[in-house]
């Protein structure tokens, strides 16, 4: 006999330099970004759908808005492009598609989906990918749908950082300064059958060069999910990368046996900081269980549970569910 599970919905939209300095318009708006993608992706799970469409209705609705790096408020290049990638993955089946590189797709999240549901691939980056998505018929855009005014101008405030560094300045310090801009959507959800499923889409980094892809496409490094856990990462990808962050999150988890908290606090605030990196993370076990650690100003994130009402927190000092006692302090926020 199976027992019902209380479905839940985790979301980020990114963590990093998040200050209180926020316009009171632009935090309502987000506010309320984020509490439309809880609403609809809870609705799926409400409706007996799978924890996949849960997690890709959420991240469509935050790809959609401006506000976020991601889909319609995507980042620029060094070249003045926009360059998407994205993930999903499905814990029960361990069946997972991912995007790099695409310019035209209007959601790269579905894109993602389509090719783990409708080709023999997990990747797919590039002309290739949006050839497929054609076939697909998955929404194709002119580039110039995902211009913004606020990204082409932190594209120009960093090509003048850019010039006005010497030949021998630190590179890693260069990175972090684009980093700043990495507002990277993702979810994580619980569906009604006890199936998890985890998703990340993003713009990448303001100013990146050379066709660079991050840790949000790769399996296990900004997206994993199994049967029991589910993570989607926000940060600085080259180190989430090293650190195959969000397999080792969920490894823990499921191999050894640690409560979700402590398993993603050791990572976040753990492992990624002593290799120099910064960030955070989302994830969610099988019971319901949620972790949201960070180590930078802020997060945007959110969650909704059995009550069915969604929260929406962004500075260091909101509350995080408190389904358990805190991690042990090892954070660095």
């Amino acid at each position: 006999m199976t027992h019902a599970v209380a479905p839940a919905l985790v979301i980020h939209g990114g963590a990093g330099v998040i200050k209180r300095d926020m316009s009171p318009a632009k935090e309502k708006a987000v506010r309320a970004a984020m509490t439309k993608a809880l609403q609809d992706g809870y609705a799926q799970l409400k409706a007996g759908k799978s924890a996949i469409d849960a997690v890709t209705t959420a991240i469509t609705v935050l790809e959609d808005d401006p506000n976020f790096n991601a889909g319609k408020g995507s980042v620029f290049t060094h070249d003045g492009k926009n360059e998407m990638d994205a993930a999903v993955m499905d814990g029960e089946s361990l069946r997972a598609g991912s995007v790099a590189g695409v310019h035209r797709v209007k959601n790269p999240i579905l894109l993602a989906r389509a090719v783990m549901e409708h080709s023999p691939h997990v990747m797919l980056v590039g002309e290739g990918a949006e050839a497929f998505a054609k076939d697909q018929g998955v929404a194709l855009v002119d580039p110039s749908y995902f211009r913004t005014e606020e990204r082409w101008q932190q594209l120009q405030k960093a090509l003048k950082e850019d010039n006005d560094k010497k030949p021998h300045s630190d590179p890693e310090h260069a990175a972090l300064e684009s980093a700043k801009h990495f507002g990277t959507v993702g979810a994580v959800a619980l569906d009604g059958q006890g199936h998890l499923a985890a998703g990340t889409s993003t713009g990448g980094m303001t100013d990146k060069r050379w066709g660079r892809v991050g840790d949000s496409p790769i399996i296990g490094a900004g997206t994993y999910a199994n049967a029991q856990c589910a993570v989607s990462g926000t940060g600085w990808g080259e180190f989430y990368i090293r650190a195959v962050a969000a397999h080792e999150i969920c490894m823990k988890v499921s191999m050894l046996g640690e409560p979700i908290e402590r398993a993603a606090a050791e990572v976040i605030n753990q492992e990624i900081p002593s290799m120099g990196g910064n960030g955070g993370a989302i994830a969610l076990d099988a019971n319901g269980n949620i972790a949201m650690p960070f180590n930078t100003d802020g997060m945007y994130r959110g969650w909704i549970g059995a009550d069915g009402v969604p929260h929406v927190a962004i500075y260091d000092d909101e509350p995080d569910p408190s389904n358990h006692p805190p991690a042990p302090a090892s954070s660095t926020n």
